[in-house]
């Protein structure tokens, strides 16, 4: 499906939403939004969001008659890995055979011993997922089994993954599928070989939430099972919990257990990938042929063996390892993005020579047996990988060893190539971190915790919108902001996520990915229900406005701003205790968005108070903010702090009169006293070098960037050295900035009907660049010498726009332009 096609049925599910709220007389937006879903799905043939057949609509109005089903004595709440099975008959191959299926915590299914489906997609027990595939294409005649493999790993969860209970779910679209409804004729055993093994703070030397390591005794596993020529006859039959239920269609109103709703994006895309270096051994003679499935590797018996694997690139995958004999031989897994010095730093991340691996680790105990192949439940985030080999009596043969890469499926749409090759590698690399940190929901860093932060978030989303043009994680992210939002009135920093976490300027910032949203998507529905959410965050500050100073008061929470040398914990000063500048200055410049979207949608009252807020805010900060000394913005009322932080935003804010913002900006970039942006925050220093007319600057701003490129790194880290995470995607930046900065093209108008195209090419002599629009590709083509430029066009049919050049101007419209400015 193309975006064009994409965005059209968005539009239709718009109007469907308007006819929808009639008809059900009903605020209630779940129940408006699953009605159009399932309306979209049976008006077109492509699934809205996941690549599914037509849904029931029927399936969303009442209790299933399909159970949640588990064993029926083991611990429903404790860590456990089980199997679950039920054997069919077809007299004949059905032209689509149409399934719902979900599962707590994780689950995979199989069709006749064919992986179809695995999820579910991250929510919470209010939104739980559930899968919709047609598994007609895995079906033979006569005998056929489905069989799934469902896991909990209780407090070895990802702090994403939501649990109530430990069980599986499937239902048919119709009475043809109903022979596979969980109940009566299913069966199931618990695999007694999984066992954690905890991951430490020391582990990882840092904060983990990612899920732990897996202990695994392969003789447990029932092999087979998932065949039709299975001997099920010792499993037990399950136990059927209670029905599958879609949200808001408990009969009295009960919302306990899963409350079902459809999957609302893609599958997750997997593919082989192989691990192409072996870097040192010890125990036994180099040979990498097993690494290409070319040559076995023996491991002796009575031996030990290490060796060092090098992907040459962090990567998020399922390790696979596919083995002979060696009963009772111990093989380790250690994972790391990078190894360490024995001071415990990273340095040159390709350089291993007295370096060591620090990192959670995978255990896998041999049955002996022939051709076995191991494979992790989760997927795993590496570079290199240290495989410890400890053997019994009996030889080990290593047949093959590979990676299955798994991530959301997005597609690099867009392009950006200049003069200056230097560029192509920061795109390659900030592309590479994005990916890794985009699954069911976006991720601030894969390998350490796997969570959808908004602060992060809303940079991701922009990267998503720029690089690939599906907007799909965009929208669901949104939704979990909003769905994680407490009673009174500030979202969670992150979600989903079990544990809940605070930090209010992460709300401000929820507001900041609405706008972003309604400028690139013209969805005027979907950004309309979260105007209630936007007004709960702007009460919540409201409440902490000191009545004296008219600026922010301490504040309850975690108020991190950025993990910058100067702010404890990352919270400028005041916002603990005292009064926040830099903090009012963030609500300030959110309020200029929630205005915006309020006027625009109608909420006058709220446009009347945003107003009075924003007139409030814009003579109270200066007044107490501004330091006549310094000519600059200072942290506290006592200006006895400065940050880069603070002057960003008074810049972003308006408050820095034009003539001044340039000089300003220029002094706070080479003040070396004040506390410095990271790169987190830099994407903030790189809008208020735009908004000072200082756009042309920003390529001589990426020096933290070639310094990761110059450590070896194969993605952009968390921090600047030292950092814990080698992947974090808020410092992907660069690859929306090379396009909406660099190249200039940005929305003109709301929902990006119109296109500003504002190139600042810096030091460049040449650009070409592609991006993804709603109505197809936008490409430019630009020529610099001196203050000439030649340029050259393309709109997709059906957008117009302008190009704006040192003060000229030329409209634009659909097609093909070429033109020359002097």
């Amino acid at each position: 499906m193309s975006i064009a096609d994409f965005r059209d049925i968005i539009s239709l599910e718009n109007k469907i939403n308007k006819n929808v709220k009639g008809m059900l007389n009903t605020t209630n937006r779940f129940l408006i939004s699953i009605f159009s879903f399932l309306l979209l799905s049976l008006l077109t043939n492509t699934a809205v969001s996941q690549h599914h057949e037509k849904i029931n609509p029927e399936l969303l109005e009442s209790p299933w008659d399909a159970n949640w089903v588990m064993h029926p004595t083991a611990s429903s709440t404790e860590y456990g890995v089980f199997h679950f099975r039920r054997s069919f008959q077809l007299d004949s191959i059905p032209d689509s055979f149409v399934i719902h299926v979900s599962g707590d915590t994780r689950y995979r299914l199989f069709i006749n011993g064919e992986s179809v489906v695995k999820g579910p997609a991250v929510g919470d027990q209010h939104n739980w997922r559930f899968e919709t595939v047609d598994i007609a294409k895995y079906l033979a005649e006569g005998e056929n089994v489905a069989a799934a493999t469902v896991w909990n790993f209780d407090e070895y969860n990802a702090l994403q993954h939501h649990t109530y209970r430990t069980a599986f779910l499937l239902k048919g679209n119709s009475e043809k599928e109903a022979v596979l409804n969980t109940g009566d004729g299913w069966k199931v055993m618990k695999n007694d070989g999984y066992s954690p093994i905890p991951v430490s703070y020391q582990t990882v030397d840092g904060y983990y939430a990612a899920p732990h390591g897996e202990h695994f005794r392969v003789e447990a596993y029932p092999r087979g099972w998932k065949e039709t020529d299975f001997d099920d006859s010792e499993w037990q039959n399950v136990r059927s919990y209670q029905p599958g239920t879609p949200r808001g269609t408990n009969p009295f109103g009960n919302l306990y257990g899963w409350a079902l709703v459809p999957r609302n994006i893609p599958m997750m895309e997997e593919r082989k990938e192989r691990i192409p270096e072996l870097r040192r051994t010890e125990g036994i003679e180099p040979d990498s042929g097993f690494l290409n499935g070319a040559e076995p590797l023996e491991i002796p018996a009575n031996s030990r063996a290490v060796l060092l694997l090098d992907q040459t690139y962090i990567i998020n995958a399922y390790p696979v390892l596919e083995i002979s004999g060696g009963r009772d031989a111990e093989i380790k897994l250690i994972y790391a993005e990078a190894l360490r010095e024995e001071d415990n730093t990273k340095g040159h991340r390709d350089e291993i020579e007295g370096k060591e691996i620090l990192g959670f680790h995978d255990i896998f105990v041999a049955d002996g047996g022939e051709n076995r192949t191991l494979q992790t439940l989760w997927l795993r985030s590496y570079r290199y990988i240290q495989l410890e080999i400890e053997t019994a009596d009996d030889p080990l043969t290593i047949h093959d060893m590979h990676g299955i890469f798994t991530g959301y499926p997005f597609e690099e749409n867009a392009r950006f190539v200049s003069s200056d090759e230097s560029l192509s590698e920061i795109w390659e690399v900030g592309w590479r971190t994005a990916r890794l940190n985009a699954f069911e929901s976006y991720w601030d860093c894969a390998y350490y915790e796997q969570l959808q932060y908004v602060g992060d978030t809303r940079i991701q989303a922009l990267i998503s919108l720029y690089v690939s043009g599906d907007d799909r994680l965009m929208r669901n992210s949104i939704l979990h902001f909003d769905d994680s939002r407490m009673p009174d009135g500030i979202t969670m920093s992150r979600y989903p996520s079990r544990h809940p976490q605070y930090i209010p300027p992460y709300s401000l910032l929820w507001i900041t990915m609405v706008h972003d949203y309604w400028m690139h998507r013209k969805d005027d529905e979907f950004v309309r229900q979260f105007l209630p959410g936007i007004r709960t965050v702007i009460d919540w500050y409201e409440d902490y406005l000191d009545d004296e100073l008219g600026i922010l008061g301490p504040m309850p929470w975690w108020n991190y701003v950025d993990a910058a040398s100067g702010f404890d914990r990352g919270t400028p000063p005041g916002s603990d205790h005292g009064n926040s500048i830099v903090i009012s200055l963030q609500m300030l410049y959110v309020l200029e968005y929630a205005v915006e979207l309020a006027e625009v949608f109608g909420q006058y009252a709220d446009v009347t108070r945003y107003q009075e807020l924003i007139d409030l805010l814009r003579e109270s900060t200066p007044e107490h903010g501004w330091s006549s000394e310094r000519m600059m913005m200072a942290d506290t009322p006592d200006h006895d702090r400065f940050s880069q932080h603070a002057n960003i935003l008074a810049i972003l804010t308006g408050l820095i009169p034009d003539d001044e913002q340039e000089d300003l900006m220029l002094r706070i970039m080479e003040d070396e006293s004040l506390v410095q942006a990271t790169y987190y925050f830099r994407f903030y220093l790189f809008r208020a070098l735009r908004e000072a007319g200082l756009g042309n600057e920003y390529l001589n701003q990426l020096g933290p960037w070639y310094d990761a490129l110059a450590l070896g790194m194969t993605t952009f880290p968390e921090h600047p050295e030292p950092s814990r995470s080698d992947a974090h995607a808020w410092s992907s930046s660069p690859n929306y900035d090379f396009l909406a900065s660099v190249a200039g093209i940005r929305p003109d108008s709301p929902g990006f009907d119109t296109v500003l195209i504002e190139p600042k090419p810096g030091h460049l002599e040449h650009i070409e660049a592609l991006m993804p629009h709603p109505k197809g590709n936008i490409e430019v083509e630009y020529q610099m010498n001196g203050d000439q430029i030649e340029v050259s066009v393309n709109l997709p049919e059906g957008l117009s726009g302008r190009f704006s050049w040192k003060g000229w101007e030329v409209e634009l419209e659909s097609g093909q332009q070429n033109f020359t400015i002097n």
